[in-house]
């Protein structure tokens, strides 16, 4: 894989800033792409099915269509099969990290307070072998520890 294909969706600006710095330190192959709601990203997957992401950082809470709604439309449809979905959420509350695992996220990554610690889960998350995770998805690893 030349280049991984990121895209993030959060409706916070500043949290997307921080998240196109903590890529860019971290000088890893990747080609990040932004939306700020669930609607923009399924736009965005739809109109490039051709040339899909590998990896949608997904935020719960977004205006328009929310992260639970855009995961659900994600894992309905077949065309994003080989996308990973990683949960990027301030929520901790356990009822939203279960709904999650259960609509079919990847994983799920509370939103770090210190950047040094953003740029630990990304890079995380980033080198995981989804491929082989795939087959071992289980709760007790769900939720990123940093």
């Amino acid at each position: 894989m030349n280049n991984l294909k990121i895209l993030l969706v959060d409706d916070d600006q500043d949290d997307r800033q921080l998240f196109a710095k903590a890529l860019q330190e971290l000088d890893m192959n990747v080609e990040l792409h932004l939306a700020t709601n669930g609607k923009s990203c399924l736009q965005f997957l739809e109109s490039n099915k051709d040339d899909q992401v590998h990896l949608v950082f997904l935020d719960l809470n977004m205006p328009v269509m929310n992260g639970f709604e855009c995961l659900e439309k994600i894992k309905g449809n077949k065309a994003f099969d080989d996308i990973v979905i990683a949960i990027y959420s301030t929520s901790a509350a356990t009822s939203d990290i279960e709904q999650t695992f259960e609509k079919g996220a990847n994983i799920y990554i509370h939103k770090p307070a210190k950047f040094s610690d953003l740029k630990t889960s990304l890079k995380q998350v980033i080198k995981t072998n989804w491929a082989y995770k795939e087959n071992n998805l289980d709760r007790e690893h769900f939720l990123l520890k940093i």
